[in-house]
């Protein structure tokens, strides 16, 4: 009994005084931060990363709604992949926007403007899309992203906002999305000819 109460007495003596007070002073610290409630505030701060959407639906189905929603929109799936030799018909250019989108890039697929910013990368008046890390440069023998992008660029400003409007509904669907106002409806009537200072959060309709 006596050598086992001297044993951790023996430790503390090699690690030395100032190991040991570094120690547990490691120790009180890592006490007072799980007590208050920090602990668990890093941690929720730490996989917040993972948004909200993605636990009501993932990106490798979205690709197919689209499809089912806009069966124009161009699939440029005749790639063959690396692994089998065979023509990678489900890695289309909707399921590589999308993927270009939230994990590329890391935007949020519920606002309208980040799905903008993505098409605008494809039209090259944005951000540069390196070769290396586009989707498929690592599982196809031919990296789609020229191909892609000339796909893009072919469709009409019109067929673009058709896409960024499904998107944008499959991510969110229960969000309150307004079309944009026919150019041909003529302005509604004001009562007053007094210029108004411009509305704050216009940000926000942008989205």
């Amino acid at each position: 009994m006596k050598k086992k109460k001297l044993l951790p007495r023996s430790i503390l003596s090699k690690l030395g005084t100032q190991h040991s007070l570094l120690l547990l002073t490691l120790m009180v610290v890592g006490v007072i931060v799980l007590s208050s409630g920090a602990g668990k505030l890093i941690h929720r701060n730490l996989f917040s990363i993972q948004p909200a959407y993605a636990q009501r639906i993932t990106p490798s189905d979205v690709w197919q709604l689209v499809y089912q929603q806009l069966p124009d929109f161009p699939r440029e799936n005749k790639y063959i992949s690396k692994e089998n030799g065979k023509v990678a018909e489900n890695n289309t250019l909707a399921n590589r926007l999308i993927r270009y989108h939230i994990y590329t890039k890391g935007r949020a697929p519920i606002y309208r403007l980040d799905w903008k910013l993505t098409l605008a990368d494809y039209l090259g008046a944005n951000e540069i899309m390196y070769d290396a890390s586009y989707p498929g440069n690592d599982s196809l023998q031919e990296n789609p992203i020229e191909g892609d992008r000339k796909a893009i660029t072919r469709l009409t400003r019109s067929q673009r906002d058709a896409l960024v409007q499904v998107l944008v509904n499959i991510f969110n669907p229960t969000s309150q999305n307004t079309l944009s106002p026919n150019p041909n409806t003529p302005p509604s009537p004001t009562t007053s000819t007094t210029p108004q200072p411009p509305q704050r959060g216009g940000a926000e309709l942008l989205r």
